[in-house]
Protein backbone atom coordinates (compact mmCIF):
# COMPACT_ATOMS: atom_id res chain seq x y z
CA UNK A 1 0.00 0.00 0.00
CA UNK A 2 1.27 3.46 -0.96
CA UNK A 3 2.56 5.17 2.17
CA UNK A 4 1.20 8.50 0.88
CA UNK A 5 -2.33 7.07 1.06
CA UNK A 6 -1.82 5.63 4.53
CA UNK A 7 -0.49 8.94 5.83
CA UNK A 8 -3.45 10.77 4.26
CA UNK A 9 -5.91 8.64 6.21
CA UNK A 10 -4.10 9.26 9.48
CA UNK A 11 -5.04 12.91 9.04
CA UNK A 12 -8.18 14.24 10.67
CA UNK A 13 -10.99 16.55 9.62
CA UNK A 14 -13.28 18.83 11.64
CA UNK A 15 -15.45 15.74 12.02
CA UNK A 16 -12.78 13.27 13.18
CA UNK A 17 -10.31 15.43 15.09
CA UNK A 18 -10.62 14.71 18.82
CA UNK A 19 -8.65 17.70 20.07
CA UNK A 20 -8.04 17.44 23.82
CA UNK A 21 -9.72 14.00 23.82
CA UNK A 22 -7.03 12.46 21.64
CA UNK A 23 -5.04 11.21 24.62
CA UNK A 24 -8.19 9.67 26.08
CA UNK A 25 -8.85 7.86 22.80
CA UNK A 26 -5.30 6.48 22.67
CA UNK A 27 -5.96 4.64 25.94
CA UNK A 28 -9.08 2.89 24.66
CA UNK A 29 -8.76 -0.82 23.70
CA UNK A 30 -6.63 -1.69 20.69
CA UNK A 31 -8.61 -4.84 19.93
CA UNK A 32 -11.22 -3.87 17.33
CA UNK A 33 -13.96 -6.13 18.74
CA UNK A 34 -13.48 -4.83 22.28
CA UNK A 35 -13.29 -1.25 21.05
CA UNK A 36 -16.51 -1.53 19.01
CA UNK A 37 -18.48 -3.26 21.78
CA UNK A 38 -17.38 -0.60 24.24
CA UNK A 39 -18.42 2.14 21.83
CA UNK A 40 -21.74 0.47 21.06
CA UNK A 41 -22.62 0.49 24.76
CA UNK A 42 -22.33 4.29 24.87
CA UNK A 43 -24.99 4.88 22.23
CA UNK A 44 -28.71 4.50 21.64
CA UNK A 45 -29.70 4.40 18.00
CA UNK A 46 -32.43 6.99 17.24
CA UNK A 47 -34.64 4.30 15.72
CA UNK A 48 -34.76 2.61 19.13
CA UNK A 49 -35.44 5.85 20.98
CA UNK A 50 -38.32 6.68 18.62
CA UNK A 51 -39.95 3.28 19.27
CA UNK A 52 -42.55 3.82 22.02
CA UNK A 53 -42.46 0.12 22.90
CA UNK A 54 -38.74 0.38 23.65
CA UNK A 55 -38.94 3.75 25.40
CA UNK A 56 -41.27 2.33 28.04
CA UNK A 57 -38.98 -0.57 28.95
CA UNK A 58 -36.99 -0.64 32.16
CA UNK A 59 -34.89 -3.59 31.03
CA UNK A 60 -33.67 -3.95 27.47
CA UNK A 61 -30.42 -3.91 25.51
CA UNK A 62 -30.24 -0.13 25.85
CA UNK A 63 -30.80 -0.14 29.63
CA UNK A 64 -33.60 1.53 31.59
CA UNK A 65 -35.24 3.59 28.87
CA UNK A 66 -37.80 5.04 31.29
CA UNK A 67 -34.99 7.16 32.78
CA UNK A 68 -34.33 8.90 29.46
CA UNK A 69 -36.23 12.22 29.30
CA UNK A 70 -38.79 12.28 26.50
CA UNK A 71 -37.60 15.81 25.74
CA UNK A 72 -34.30 14.46 24.37
CA UNK A 73 -33.91 14.73 20.61
CA UNK A 74 -34.49 11.53 18.68
CA UNK A 75 -31.49 12.28 16.49
CA UNK A 76 -28.82 14.03 18.53
CA UNK A 77 -26.45 14.35 15.59
CA UNK A 78 -28.06 17.78 15.26
CA UNK A 79 -26.21 18.57 18.50
CA UNK A 80 -23.17 16.33 18.10
CA UNK A 81 -22.13 16.16 14.41
CA UNK A 82 -18.43 15.59 15.18
CA UNK A 83 -16.58 12.79 16.95
CA UNK A 84 -15.16 15.29 19.43
CA UNK A 85 -18.62 16.57 20.37
CA UNK A 86 -19.93 13.01 20.77
CA UNK A 87 -17.09 12.04 23.08
CA UNK A 88 -17.30 15.31 25.00
CA UNK A 89 -21.01 14.81 25.67
CA UNK A 90 -20.53 11.23 26.79
CA UNK A 91 -17.82 12.21 29.24
CA UNK A 92 -19.83 15.22 30.41
CA UNK A 93 -22.76 12.98 31.26
CA UNK A 94 -20.60 10.34 32.89
CA UNK A 95 -16.78 10.24 32.83
CA UNK A 96 -16.82 6.45 33.29
CA UNK A 97 -16.56 5.23 29.70
CA UNK A 98 -17.57 1.61 30.33
CA UNK A 99 -19.98 -1.02 29.05
CA UNK A 100 -22.23 -0.37 32.08
CA UNK A 101 -23.21 3.16 31.03
CA UNK A 102 -26.86 3.85 31.89
CA UNK A 103 -29.37 4.68 29.16
CA UNK A 104 -29.89 8.22 30.45
CA UNK A 105 -26.16 8.91 29.96
CA UNK A 106 -25.95 7.65 26.39
CA UNK A 107 -26.18 9.73 23.21
CA UNK A 108 -28.63 9.16 20.36
CA UNK A 109 -26.65 8.97 17.13
CA UNK A 110 -26.89 7.01 13.90
CA UNK A 111 -24.49 4.77 12.02
CA UNK A 112 -22.73 7.88 10.71
CA UNK A 113 -21.88 8.97 14.25
CA UNK A 114 -20.68 5.48 15.06
CA UNK A 115 -18.51 5.39 11.94
CA UNK A 116 -16.82 8.76 12.48
CA UNK A 117 -16.29 8.10 16.20
CA UNK A 118 -14.55 4.80 15.46
CA UNK A 119 -12.49 6.36 12.67
CA UNK A 120 -11.45 9.22 14.95
CA UNK A 121 -10.30 6.82 17.69
CA UNK A 122 -8.30 4.75 15.20
CA UNK A 123 -6.70 7.90 13.79
CA UNK A 124 -5.78 8.95 17.33
CA UNK A 125 -3.96 5.62 17.60
CA UNK A 126 -2.08 6.42 14.35
CA UNK A 127 -4.07 3.83 12.40
CA UNK A 128 -5.15 4.88 8.88
CA UNK A 129 -8.94 5.00 8.84
CA UNK A 130 -11.80 6.43 6.82
CA UNK A 131 -15.57 6.34 6.99
CA UNK A 132 -17.48 4.79 4.09
CA UNK A 133 -21.03 5.48 3.02
CA UNK A 134 -23.38 3.34 1.01
CA UNK A 135 -26.13 0.80 1.52
CA UNK A 136 -26.40 -2.45 3.47
CA UNK A 137 -28.78 -5.29 2.76
CA UNK A 138 -27.66 -7.20 5.86
CA UNK A 139 -29.43 -4.86 8.28
CA UNK A 140 -33.05 -5.80 7.54
CA UNK A 141 -32.90 -9.00 5.46
CA UNK A 142 -35.67 -8.02 3.09
CA UNK A 143 -33.65 -7.53 -0.10
CA UNK A 144 -33.63 -3.76 0.34
CA UNK A 145 -30.39 -1.85 0.58
CA UNK A 146 -30.68 0.67 3.42
CA UNK A 147 -28.39 3.68 3.62
CA UNK A 148 -25.58 2.95 6.03
CA UNK A 149 -22.16 4.18 7.17
CA UNK A 150 -19.29 1.97 8.29
CA UNK A 151 -15.57 2.38 8.97
CA UNK A 152 -12.60 1.18 6.94
CA UNK A 153 -9.15 0.88 8.48
CA UNK A 154 -5.77 -0.43 7.45
CA UNK A 155 -4.62 -3.53 9.32
CA UNK A 156 -0.84 -3.24 9.37
CA UNK A 157 -0.33 -6.85 10.45
CA UNK A 158 -2.34 -8.24 7.53
CA UNK A 159 -1.30 -5.44 5.17
CA UNK A 160 -4.83 -4.79 3.96
CA UNK A 161 -7.89 -2.60 4.46
CA UNK A 162 -10.79 -3.95 6.51
CA UNK A 163 -14.41 -2.89 6.79
CA UNK A 164 -15.94 -2.80 10.27
CA UNK A 165 -19.49 -1.95 11.34
CA UNK A 166 -19.47 -0.49 14.86
CA UNK A 167 -23.23 0.09 14.67
CA UNK A 168 -24.01 -3.61 14.27
CA UNK A 169 -22.02 -4.89 17.25
CA UNK A 170 -24.19 -6.51 19.95
CA UNK A 171 -27.01 -6.60 17.40
CA UNK A 172 -29.84 -9.12 17.25
CA UNK A 173 -29.45 -9.22 13.48
CA UNK A 174 -28.23 -12.64 12.37
CA UNK A 175 -25.34 -11.50 10.25
CA UNK A 176 -23.53 -14.37 8.57
CA UNK A 177 -20.10 -12.76 8.49
CA UNK A 178 -17.69 -11.04 10.85
CA UNK A 179 -18.70 -7.38 11.31
CA UNK A 180 -15.05 -6.70 12.18
CA UNK A 181 -14.01 -7.84 8.70
CA UNK A 182 -16.96 -7.35 6.37
CA UNK A 183 -16.52 -8.93 2.92
CA UNK A 184 -16.38 -6.15 0.33
CA UNK A 185 -19.20 -7.70 -1.67
CA UNK A 186 -21.53 -7.46 1.34
CA UNK A 187 -21.55 -3.66 1.42
CA UNK A 188 -22.94 -1.61 -1.46
CA UNK A 189 -20.79 1.51 -1.63
CA UNK A 190 -22.33 4.69 -2.95
CA UNK A 191 -20.50 4.32 -6.27
CA UNK A 192 -21.70 0.73 -6.75
CA UNK A 193 -25.29 1.74 -5.99
CA UNK A 194 -25.12 4.66 -8.44
CA UNK A 195 -23.61 2.66 -11.29
CA UNK A 196 -25.86 -0.33 -10.61
CA UNK A 197 -28.96 1.84 -10.96
CA UNK A 198 -27.59 3.57 -14.04
CA UNK A 199 -27.02 0.15 -15.64
CA UNK A 200 -30.45 -1.13 -14.52
CA UNK A 201 -28.87 -3.78 -12.29
CA UNK A 202 -31.01 -2.65 -9.32
CA UNK A 203 -34.62 -1.62 -9.13
CA UNK A 204 -35.24 1.93 -7.91
CA UNK A 205 -37.28 0.75 -4.91
CA UNK A 206 -34.43 -1.46 -3.66
CA UNK A 207 -32.05 1.45 -2.91
CA UNK A 208 -33.40 3.37 0.05
CA UNK A 209 -32.27 6.45 1.93
CA UNK A 210 -34.16 6.51 5.22
CA UNK A 211 -35.25 10.08 5.72
CA UNK A 212 -38.43 12.09 5.86
CA UNK A 213 -39.67 11.64 3.23
CA UNK A 214 -38.17 8.29 2.23
CA UNK A 215 -35.89 8.67 -0.81
CA UNK A 216 -35.41 5.87 -3.32
CA UNK A 217 -33.32 5.02 -6.36
CA UNK A 218 -30.94 7.51 -7.93
CA UNK A 219 -31.85 10.27 -5.47
CA UNK A 220 -30.81 7.94 -2.66
CA UNK A 221 -27.72 6.71 -4.49
CA UNK A 222 -26.50 10.23 -5.21
CA UNK A 223 -26.43 10.85 -1.47
CA UNK A 224 -24.41 7.71 -0.88
CA UNK A 225 -22.11 8.63 -3.76
CA UNK A 226 -21.28 12.09 -2.41
CA UNK A 227 -21.19 11.09 1.25
CA UNK A 228 -18.64 8.43 0.29
CA UNK A 229 -16.65 10.75 -2.00
CA UNK A 230 -16.37 13.32 0.77
CA UNK A 231 -15.45 10.59 3.26
CA UNK A 232 -12.70 9.34 0.96
CA UNK A 233 -11.36 12.90 0.98
CA UNK A 234 -11.40 13.05 4.80
CA UNK A 235 -14.51 15.23 4.94
CA UNK A 236 -17.25 13.17 6.58
CA UNK A 237 -20.08 15.55 5.70
CA UNK A 238 -23.36 15.63 7.62
CA UNK A 239 -26.67 14.30 6.28
CA UNK A 240 -28.03 17.77 5.48
CA UNK A 241 -25.24 18.59 3.05
CA UNK A 242 -25.69 17.84 -0.64
CA UNK A 243 -23.87 19.61 -3.51
CA UNK A 244 -25.71 22.86 -4.18
CA UNK A 245 -25.86 22.41 -7.95
CA UNK A 246 -27.79 19.17 -7.48
CA UNK A 247 -30.26 20.69 -5.02
CA UNK A 248 -30.85 23.70 -7.28
CA UNK A 249 -31.79 21.34 -10.08
CA UNK A 250 -33.93 19.21 -7.73
CA UNK A 251 -31.80 16.21 -8.75
CA UNK A 252 -32.87 16.61 -12.40
CA UNK A 253 -29.42 16.48 -13.94
CA UNK A 254 -28.51 16.71 -17.61
CA UNK A 255 -27.10 13.67 -19.41
CA UNK A 256 -23.69 15.34 -19.37
CA UNK A 257 -23.89 15.79 -15.60
CA UNK A 258 -25.02 12.20 -15.13
CA UNK A 259 -22.07 10.92 -17.14
CA UNK A 260 -19.77 13.12 -15.05
CA UNK A 261 -21.03 11.31 -11.95
CA UNK A 262 -20.62 7.97 -13.73
CA UNK A 263 -16.95 8.80 -14.26
CA UNK A 264 -16.52 9.79 -10.60
CA UNK A 265 -18.22 6.59 -9.48
CA UNK A 266 -16.01 4.44 -11.72
CA UNK A 267 -12.93 5.90 -10.04
CA UNK A 268 -14.43 5.34 -6.60
CA UNK A 269 -14.82 1.63 -7.26
CA UNK A 270 -11.10 1.38 -6.53
CA UNK A 271 -10.25 4.40 -4.35
CA UNK A 272 -6.71 3.28 -3.55
CA UNK A 273 -5.66 2.68 -7.14
CA UNK A 274 -7.38 5.91 -8.25
CA UNK A 275 -6.47 7.98 -5.19
CA UNK A 276 -4.51 10.64 -7.10
CA UNK A 277 -7.26 11.10 -9.69
CA UNK A 278 -9.89 11.41 -6.97
CA UNK A 279 -7.76 13.91 -5.12
CA UNK A 280 -7.34 15.94 -8.31
CA UNK A 281 -11.13 16.04 -8.80
CA UNK A 282 -11.54 17.08 -5.18
CA UNK A 283 -9.10 19.95 -5.65
CA UNK A 284 -10.38 21.16 -9.02
CA UNK A 285 -14.10 20.39 -9.34
CA UNK A 286 -15.49 22.81 -6.76
CA UNK A 287 -19.16 22.14 -7.52
CA UNK A 288 -18.77 18.74 -5.86
CA UNK A 289 -17.72 20.54 -2.66
CA UNK A 290 -20.05 23.58 -2.53
CA UNK A 291 -22.76 22.19 -0.29
CA UNK A 292 -26.33 23.14 0.48
CA UNK A 293 -27.88 22.46 3.87
CA UNK A 294 -30.21 23.94 6.45
CA UNK A 295 -28.47 27.36 6.40
CA UNK A 296 -26.27 27.05 3.32
CA UNK A 297 -28.76 27.61 0.52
Amino acid sequence: MDNKILEFYKQTSPFTDLGYYKEFAKKLPDDIEELCVLQRKQIIHPVAFKDKNIRTKKECFWGDMTKVPITRLDYEEDLFPTAQSILAELLRKNPNYTTTRQAKDKVHITCRGQAILLASILKAKEIPARTRSGFAEYIKYDVIYYDHWITEYFDKKENRWKLVDADEHCSDDKIEFDVNDIPYDKFLFGANAWLGLRKNEYKEEKILYSSDPVTLGLKAAIRGLFYDFHSLMNNETIFLHIPKYICKKNYNLSEEELKELDELAELMLNPNENFNKLLEIWNTNTKFRIMQGALND
